[in-house]
């Protein structure tokens, strides 16, 4: 039987549930909701490449795409709520959560992974090798990507308030949607070739969830997250969509006169032609209505009142 980690490259590791918000890209001062509701937010690793990631999807839309590094942090701000700002896809994320024990779970594992992450870039400098920066978020780029490692440590000069309680889950919401955390040991001591998929534990209580479930629910989401990653790279820019928009109401607006043109130019023909109509029904044959006009006029003037 083949193991997981070899047929497998990304594997979830811990699946939790919140609402998503993305900083105001204009203000850089305020929350902007990204899920309409609490969305799945997952941990996956990546054997192939020793790479930790976080990702949501809500429908066709990737709300959360992340690399972890090993110099990004957790902030909490709140109760419930906290943040963190990833460099490579120019953004902050902010997670809201039902509970605070909730909150906390998923810095556990954000530590944990962290310093997974710390722990495999020693190995490969201990080793003598050259530690590249992964590059996978959505927005990526090559410039932001040489800034990440100075950005980060400024990271928590910017922290924001936690958005208001209307956007904030209800306390009375059902944690996980019932679903449970999978719960691994700690992942700093791990080789950097191994999944962590396999040392995974649940924690022990009234729900189960078999790894067979959580990879279904991890191969959907990559298909979701490539789908809307398409979507996104598919779109023409804002300016032709613009541009497109402005010629077809001109070209309409042409039609529209072009018409109005067309049925003035009708009128002469259409009045010409209600006139032979009245002429063939009520005249003598033969006789127009300007003779009509003009006999009557003569007869007008001849008329003798007594």
């Amino acid at each position: 039987m083949t193991s997981g980690k070899d047929t497998m490259g990304e594997q979830p590791i811990f699946t939790c549930k919140a609402h998503v918000f993305h900083i105001d890209p204009k203000t850089k001062r305020s929350w902007m909701p990204a899920s309409s509701s609490a969305v799945s937010v997952s941990f996956f690793y990546d054997s192939s490449r020793s790479l930790y990631r976080i990702i949501s999807v809500e429908g066709q839309k990737a709300v959360i795409n992340s690399t972890v590094t090993h110099n990004m942090t957790f902030t909490k701000t709140s109760q419930k709520f906290g943040q963190w700002s990833d460099v490579r896809a120019n953004t902050v994320y902010g997670l809201g959560f039902s509970s605070e024990a909730e909150l906390q779970k998923f810095i556990d594992k954000f530590n944990e992974v962290k310093e997974a992450t710390r722990s495999a870039i020693s190995k490969v400098t201990a080793n003598g090798g050259s530690v590249v920066t992964p590059v996978t978020s959505a927005n990526a780029s090559p410039i932001s990507a040489r800034a990440a490692t100075a950005a980060a440590d400024s990271s928590t000069d910017n922290l924001l308030e936690p958005p208001g309680n209307s956007l904030m889950p209800s306390a009375n919401t059902k944690p996980e949607d019932d679903m449970p955390h999978p719960r691994s040991h700690s992942i700093s001591g791990m080789q950097s070739n191994e999944s962590p998929s396999h040392q995974v534990k649940m924690d022990k209580g009234p729900y189960n969830t078999s790894p067979i479930d959580m990879q279904l629910k991890y191969e959907n989401d990559r298909l979701k997250l490539a789908l809307a990653q398409r979507t996104v790279h598919g779109r023409a820019p804002i300016r032709d969509q613009r541009g497109l928009k402005q010629g077809s109401k001109n070209r309409s607006s042409d039609e529209r006169i072009q018409a109005v043109v067309s049925q003035i130019n009708k009128i002469p023909k259409y009045i010409s032609h209600r006139r032979e109509q009245t002429e063939a029904k009520y005249l003598p044959p033969g006789t127009t209505l300007q003779q009509m006009y003009d006999m009557y006029k003569q007869a007008e003037a001849n008329l003798t009142f007594i």
